[in-house]
């Protein structure tokens, strides 16, 4: 690889000296043909509850200056192996959920046909929905990897198509992805309708709910999510909130009962293996994030992505 890009060293510049990038890297228009691109998506009008994680994609950015290159679990200098840059935001509409989606497909499809890899930061979860339009058009239906703890398959709210717990309902109906070939991971908390959940599996969708999460033993999830998916593209699209809120405070729904930070960076390391298209994390909301450490963790579970590229390029599987 002709450039190496690394961030820089904490020891000559300090982190709040920030540049509003991504671990500090560079912006787009500095980098010869990444093989990521972080991408903010500042929408959150499609909430039903807080409000405010249009803010999310800023807070995620700013601490990530925190994060260094090396990955020591996984082996690996992210920044030695693959060239990363920010693309910046999607200019979305606030308040305009349509323009919204034709701006992030057509931005996120611009990313893909130059041969790199979205890293979407949210945003609430409606953002998805336009991502895997874009994902599709290149790669037909695709695989989804759901960490959650909502389904996030309503046919409406408030009477509405497009919210953000509508996005994988509609995504269905518009051949986006292989329900047969998907999983939603991390379900829990009271429901208006008990049988939601059989709902996810009635449209082919495989569901594992957190108590049975619990019941398994984390190894036999993650082997229950790389069967179901195989060798097929797969878009792997994290919400904050599958995150207890004790670790996660700060987002708009919260759902007691959930993981912890090293159980979720757990999980998401443990899917190296897996032929990625593109990845989001949705739903973080700074102002209810104590001392920063939702957006940490967000920037955290980016930082396993990327680094899960990194191994797939140092293994010349990329």
């Amino acid at each position: 690889m002709s450039e190496n890009l690394q961030p820089a060293s904490a020891l000559s510049s300090p982190r709040f000296c920030n540049t509003g990038t991504f671990m500090r890297i560079p912006r787009m228009a500095d980098v010869t043909d990444p093989d990521f691109a972080i991408v903010g998506i500042p929408f959150d009008t499609a909430c039903s509850y807080r409000t405010g994680a249009r803010f999310g994609p800023q807070s995620i950015r700013a601490i990530s200056a925190m994060i260094k290159p090396n990955n020591v679990i996984l082996g690996v200098n992210v920044l030695e192996n693959l060239k990363g840059a920010d693309y910046g935001d999607v200019a979305i509409t606030p308040g305009y959920i349509h323009p919204t989606y034709e701006a992030i497909e057509r931005e996120i499809s611009g990313i893909l046909d130059q041969g790199i890899i979205p890293i979407a930061l949210g945003g609430d979860h409606a953002i998805t929905l336009g991502e895997l339009r874009a994902v599709a058009k290149k790669y037909g239906p695709v695989s989804l990897v759901h960490f959650d703890s909502h389904t996030d398959i309503c046919d409406e709210v408030f009477g509405q198509k497009y919210n953000h717990g509508t996005p994988f309902r509609r995504a269905l109906e518009e051949g986006l992805i292989d329900p047969s070939k998907s999983i939603q991971i991390g379900m829990r908390g009271s429901l208006y309708d008990p049988h939601e959940h059989e709902l996810s599996r009635e449209l082919g969708f495989e569901l594992i709910a957190t108590h049975q999460m619990r019941e398994m033993g984390l190894e036999a999830v993650v082997q229950h999510i790389k069967d179901r998916v195989g060798d097929n593209p797969v878009f792997l699209t994290f919400d904050i909130d599958f995150v207890d809120p004790a670790y996660a405070p700060g987002t708009g729904t919260p759902e007691v009962g959930g993981w912890t930070s090293w159980e979720a960076l757990w999980l998401v390391r443990q899917l190296v293996d897996l032929n990625f298209v593109g990845f989001d994390v949705v739903e973080v909301l700074p102002a209810c994030d104590n001392a920063e450490i939702t957006a940490y963790l967000a920037a955290n579970i980016c930082f396993e992505y990327i680094s899960m590229l990194a191994v797939q390029k140092k293994n010349g599987r990329r």
